[in-house]
């Protein structure tokens, strides 16, 4: 009946909710499961996906525009910018999707667990917040210089992710211990600084006076000065003056780096390390609460189908309506397998709560591809050729073949590298090419032979050098077809889209990448990129955050300084505060860096991306904008901060987690070459997360707001 139907559906639903780690405090009437299964469908999360990636696009094409071939803005032609009105209307039928989006996910989850849901509330009012300030643009026909709704536009990405949802979590949570930390470094830098100050104070000899007048004049200099000693230990600048003068005083910089660098930041990895792994830790045994209580919910409303005795100490659920359960949940085509395998092979037609819950485990285990079988050859011949070129001493062969490629194209380019284009023969490069490729080609061919094509391209290795073999081969027939064989002397005129020196080189960057193929046949340097791997496909949480930061600061930087720094050549100084600027600028060869810094998206990014990693860079550019606004310090400050000291670290901890996991796993389990094991971050830590009992699943599911149980 019309009760069984439904039954079916919320069964459908919560196992549904399990398998994607949501909650299930949700409506469970008809319409609105209809609604939440059609809200959860790929085609509306891909719409919503893109409206996600168009909104934060919309940055890149609004004024200042990045739509230029060079981002020098002395050199360049004036970006088109569009006009007012177009990047609004788009921006607002994303507002619409946003508001659609908001609003089913209210009516889905009730006005009581609405007001307990803060991130639906920030939605709201990020919403309206985003929406008035679009209002305000049209008022002043996008003339105004501040506009807020674009810092908020990372919320948006923010909030569609429930991952990305508990690492801020698991930040939010090992902040204050980072704190503690953090106070102790600004403890150390401010006593350094007194010392400094006293140390290096201002004598009646004007002469000696070189690093009281270049780094600690006052206390924000004196500051800035040991703050880049401590983020760049390597930058001799600050030191270097003050040693010249007196050996004794480079004992005041060895002690503070000493207590700073070696101790103090390298202590905070360790704490961030440990507080954020088992803040996660906690995130990722939720989500198996989750996963748990799912299930648990599903067979709960699957018992209802059929009535059990009233002095019955169990609920069972037949065998048959998980069946036609599983016809409608959409789930991984190897997990519905198993599970059906397992309930064909029962011995009862009846399921209590254990086994119904032992079925689903199958959603926990590693996803396993095991790779197709080799061809069975008949032929005596045919089997010695599928031995001879199935032998991993084959491979072997291969990367000795390619190391020889690229030695030769070094030796080639060592000779040609004082060599003028004129005086250059590309004959020896051209030749060497062509035997290698035929050489690679050749192999390809042998490998498919003895591997069948099936299971040649079940290997990732295999794929990528067949893929290059392959375009390697077009490359040179098209050289060929524009430009002849190769002969000494070979130099002929430009010809096509590309000369032929052009042709040379694309072939040879190629031949240079395909020397990756060595990468799986190095067992430690093969399970150094398999983490590298995983941590791109698993944590893409941990990235998202991380682009959010990124946009908010670029937003944020390009308000702040936009029109502080203007390009030299473009105009005539004015002031001296300016030409203080660029004459600081030119003595540290950074006058492009900083003309490139805040005119317009990409270039803050890429700015900030270099200054992530080279610190020393970064903090030289904090002192040219020192001349123009200190208080512009407080951004680069919280920028540092946010990203060098917190980010990086973090990245640093589940780096160490992920390689501990694999190399653990590598020294516990024997190699098996047919079988590659595929892990989640929440499997990662499956060996240690503790399974909910029966209780806590039936208290939070008789707390359920629109379920309620019959017994």
């Amino acid at each position: 009946g019309a009760d069984n139907d439904l039954y079916i559906n919320q069964a459908v639903v919560f196992i549904e909710d399990a398998i994607q780690y949501r909650s299930i405090n949700h409506r469970m009437d008809s319409k609105s499961l209809w609604l939440y299964r059609w809200y959860y469908s790929r085609i509306c999360q891909c719409i919503l996906s893109l409206t996600i990636t168009i909104i934060l696009a919309l940055a890149f094409i609004e004024s200042p525009s990045s739509l230029t071939v060079t981002s020098d803005v002395r050199y360049r032609l004036p970006a088109w910018n569009p006009p007012c009105g177009l990047t609004e209307s788009i921006e607002l039928l994303c507002f619409l999707v946003f508001v659609i989006d908001v609003s089913v996910k209210s009516y889905l989850v009730g006005w009581e667990e609405f007001w307990k849901n803060k991130w639906l509330m920030a939605y709201i009012l990020t919403l309206i917040v985003s929406l008035t300030d679009w209002v305000v643009s049209l008022s002043f026909f996008c003339t105004e210089t501040v506009r807020i709704r674009r810092i908020l536009r990372p919320f948006f990405l923010l909030q569609n992710s429930s991952m990305m949802k508990k690492t801020l979590k698991s930040i939010n949570s090992t902040l204050p211990e980072m704190a503690s930390v953090v106070l102790l470094l600004a403890v150390h830098l401010s006593l350094f600084t007194m010392f400094a100050m006293l140390l290096f104070a201002r004598t009646k000899d004007g002469q000696q006076d070189k690093e009281w007048v270049g780094y600690f004049r006052n206390l924000p200099d004196s500051l800035t000065s040991l703050l880049v000693l401590l983020t760049t230990a390597n930058n001799p600048d600050v030191m270097i003056p003050a040693y010249s003068k007196n050996r004794a005083y480079s004992i005041f910089f060895i002690l503070f780096t000493v207590l700073g660098n070696l101790f103090l930041m390298n202590l905070l990895t360790a704490i961030i390390y440990n507080q954020f792994r088992g803040y996660l830790l906690k995130s990722v045994q939720s989500s198996l609460f989750r996963r748990r209580l799912g299930i648990r919910a599903a067979f709960e409303v699957l018992s209802s189908l059929k009535e059990t005795p009233a002095n019955a100490e169990q609920s069972y659920v037949s065998v048959g309506a998980l069946l036609q359960v599983l016809q409608k949940v959409e789930m991984d085509s190897r997990c519905k397998q198993a599970i059906t395998r397992s309930l064909k092979i029962c011995s009862s037609d009846q399921l209590s709560a254990a086994q119904f819950q032992k079925l689903f485990e199958e959603l926990d285990k590693d996803a396993i591809k095991q790779h197709p079988p080799s061809p069975e050859y008949r032929s005596y011949c045919m089997q010695k050729v599928q031995f001879a070129f199935g032998h991993p001493y084959f491979g072997y062969l291969g990367n000795v073949v390619a190391l020889a490629n690229i030695i030769s194209i070094c030796v080639v380019l060592v000779m040609d590298a004082d060599k003028q284009p004129s005086e250059r023969d590309d004959f020896f490069l051209g030749a060497i090419n062509c035997f290698f490729i035929l050489y690679y080609l050749l192999e390809m061919f042998l490998k498919i032979l003895a591997m069948g094509l099936k299971r040649y391209l079940s290997y990732p290795s295999n794929r990528f050098d067949g893929l290059l073999t392959a375009i390697l081969l077009v490359l040179e027939v098209a050289t060929f077809a524009e430009y002849g064989f190769p002969h000494p002397g070979w130099r002929p005129e430009f010809m096509g889209l590309l000369s032929l020196w052009d042709m040379v080189r694309l072939v040879n960057m190629l031949i240079v990448f395909r020397f990756l193929r060595i990468i799986p046949n190095m067992k430690f340097m093969a399970l150094v990129v398999t983490t590298l791997l995983d941590l791109v496909k698993n944590l893409r949480a941990f990235a998202g955050i991380l682009v959010v930061v990124f946009y908010a600061f670029a937003i944020t930087g390009i308000m702040l300084f936009k029109g502080a720094v203007v390009p030299m050549g473009n105009v005539r100084y004015v002031g001296n505060k300016l030409n203080a600027t660029w004459v600081f600028c030119n003595s540290c060869n950074l006058m492009v860096v900083v003309v490139l810094s805040f005119k317009e998206k990409c270039d803050f990014m890429s700015s900030v991306t270099f200054r992530l990693r080279l610190f020393a860079a970064y903090f030289i550019y904090l002192l040219s904008v020192n001349l123009i606004c200190r208080w512009a310090k407080i951004y680069f400050v919280a920028w540092w901060l946010i990203s060098s000291v917190i980010w990086v670290n973090l990245f640093v901890a589940l780096l160490l987690e992920n390689f501990i996991h694999k190399w653990d796993r590598r020294c516990h389990r024997e190699s098996l070459s047919d079988i590659e094991y595929q892990r989640t971050v929440e499997l990662m830590f499956r060996d240690v997360l503790e399974e909910p009992t029966e209780e806590e699943l039936m208290e939070k599911l008789y707390q359920h707001p629109h379920l309620h149980l019959c017994r």
